[in-house]
Formats: C-alpha cells, sequence, structure tokens
C-alpha cells in the first residue's frame, strides 16, 4: 500500500512538472480541442488514428529494445549448439552452454597468416558483423570470389574440439552463395585437416526439399571421412551430379549432388573449394598440421 501511494506522488509530480513546459500545454490544449469535436469530425478521426499509430509505434521499439538481449543471447545458443552438432558432442538431453564451454575452445585466426591472435576477446568477435566492417575485412577479387560472398573477415573465428590438451577436430566457418542466398555453415575436420568430420548449414534460404536439403541429415552423412586435398595439394573435395561412383580412384573426394538443386549443389562446391584454398584456410590448416 505504501509503495503504491509512493508511485502515485510521484506520478502526480510527474504531471506537474510536465504542465510547465509550453510544449505540453500546446499539446494539451489541442487534445482538449480534439475530444470536444464530435465524433463524426474528420479532423477528430485523423487525430485520434495518429495517435494510436503513435503509441504502437513507441510500444513496438520499446519491446525491440527489451528484447534485444534475449535475441542476442537465444542467437549465441543456436551457434554453439550448431557447433556441438557438427563436431558430434549434441545429444537430446546436452546442456548446450555446458556442453560448450567444457568441450569447445574458440580461436582467432588471421586468414593472411594463419597465426591465432591471442590479443583481442574471441567472445566478444562477430565474424559475420566484421565482414560488413571495410577496416576489418577486405574485398575479395572477383577472379578469385567463386563462393559470391564479396568481402572476407581479416580474422575467423575457428573452434577447436581437445582430448586430453589435443586437437581432436577442427570446426571450420564457412559461408557462399547458393540459388537464393547466402550459406551460412560449419565445416568439421579432422585433426590432420584434411578429414572431412561432418558439415552443416545453420542459417540459409534454399528451396525446401530442393537446395533446403543441406540440413537434411541423410545427406550430410555423405560427407563423413571424405578428403579435403588431392595428392598435390589442390582442394579437391566437392559435390557431382548424381551419385558418387564409390569404385572411382576419386571417390574419396567427391558427395553426391542435390536433387533437382543444380545450383545450390555448385554453390556448396565453390564455398568448399574457396575456404579451403590459399585464400582461405589452407595456410591455418598447413600450420595445425605441423603443429605451428
Amino acid at each position: 500500500m505504501h509503495n503504491e501511494k509512493k508511485k502515485c506522488e510521484h506520478y502526480e509530480k510527474l504531471i506537474a512538472k510536465l504542465e510547465t513546459y509550453p510544449q505540453y500545454q500546446k499539446f494539451a490544449a489541442y487534445r482538449d480541442k480534439v475530444l470536444a469535436l464530435s465524433n463524426d469530425s474528420l479532423e477528430k478521426t485523423i487525430a485520434i488514428a495518429v495517435s494510436l499509430c503513435l503509441v504502437c509505434a513507441v510500444l513496438v521499439s520499446m519491446a525491440a529494445v527489451a528484447l534485444k538481449p534475449l535475441q542476442h543471447s537465444n542467437k549465441a545458443f543456436d551457434i554453439q549448439k550448431n557447433i556441438l552438432d557438427v563436431a558430434g558432442l549434441l545429444q537430446e538431453d546436452t546442456d548446450v552452454p555446458k556442453a560448450f564451454a567444457e568441450q569447445i575452445e574458440p580461436k582467432l585466426v588471421n586468414m593472411e597468416t594463419g597465426d591465432y591472435v591471442d590479443n583481442m576477446d574471441v567472445d566478444a568477435y562477430d565474424q559475420r558483423k566484421a565482414t560488413k566492417d571495410p577496416a576489418l575485412s577486405v574485398e575479395i577479387p572477383a577472379k578469385q570470389d567463386i563462393a559470391s560472398i564479396r568481402r572476407k573477415a581479416k580474422l575467423a573465428k575457428v573452434y577447436l574440439v581437445k582430448d586430453g590438451g589435443a586437437i581432436k577436430s577442427i570446426i571450420l566457418p564457412v559461408n557462399g552463395y547458393g540459388l537464393w542466398s547466402t550459406m551460412y555453415g560449419f565445416l568439421a575436420l579432422n585433426a590432420d585437416g584434411q578429414t572431412v568430420q561432418s558439415i552443416n548449414f545453420y542459417d540459409q534460404a534454399e528451396t525446401p526439399g530442393l537446395g533446403g536439403e543441406v540440413v537434411n541429415p541423410v545427406w550430410r552423412a555423405l560427407w563423413k571421412d571424405k578428403k579435403v586435398y588431392s595428392s598435390s595439394g589442390d582442394v579437391a573435395l566437392g559435390l557431382v551430379k548424381g551419385t558418387v561412383d564409390s569404385s572411382k580412384p576419386d571417390s574419396e573426394y567427391k558427395v553426391d549432388g542435390l536433387a533437382g538443386a543444380t545450383l545450390t549443389s555448385t554453390g556448396v562446391t565453390n564455398l568448399i573449394k574457396y575456404w579451403m584454398s590459399n585464400e582461405g584456410f589452407a595456410p591455418y590448416l598447413a600450420k595445425v598440421r605441423t603443429g605451428g
């Protein structure tokens, strides 16, 4: 009761303060004028409609601001969940934040040198946001931009799964354009930086049932144990039209294409070839293999 009385007193003081401002006095005078008009008045109809729009706009803005921390939290949770999934560490009852904190080590990598960057806050770094910042990214020459992404961040956030201090698997962020959208995903490699563990795409808008099958667990399973680089060091991993013929010597580098989704399949191949090349993670993976 005491708190309610204090709130009423505070409200009364606020109103009294507002009434001293000339702008509020003009508003109050116009408000009284409008309310005194007939309900059939065009001016009153327009004034009420505009007032309702303003109130709704304010409420929507307040809701957006209030929900922003929750949206950021949900986004971080979704990324952690997808990383655990591609690492083979996600179960139905997994406590995602706990499992991520205990089993995944995020690291920043200089994309030019392949070296780790330890003097920045890795948790606060947003690679997708950095890609849009000219100071934190570089433009990709058209001839090299086979993934059609235009820019890449100077630093990439990779994720390591370790076992007793040794790297067990490496999770790399990849993205590239398909038919309708830029596809964002993660590619998980074994510690050799050569053998695929899994792949997933957590953000894409390809045609459901066709290119959208990039999220199908059955198709994703086809990637396991495929190889990225040929004996000559070129990026050989990619999709084929139709089904892979396992009797052919290069089958270890090939994955079944997506039926009825030629352009999405090409997009997946191109993003793999770009991010696994010297323009992407090849310098970093070379240093991982040599213990650098």
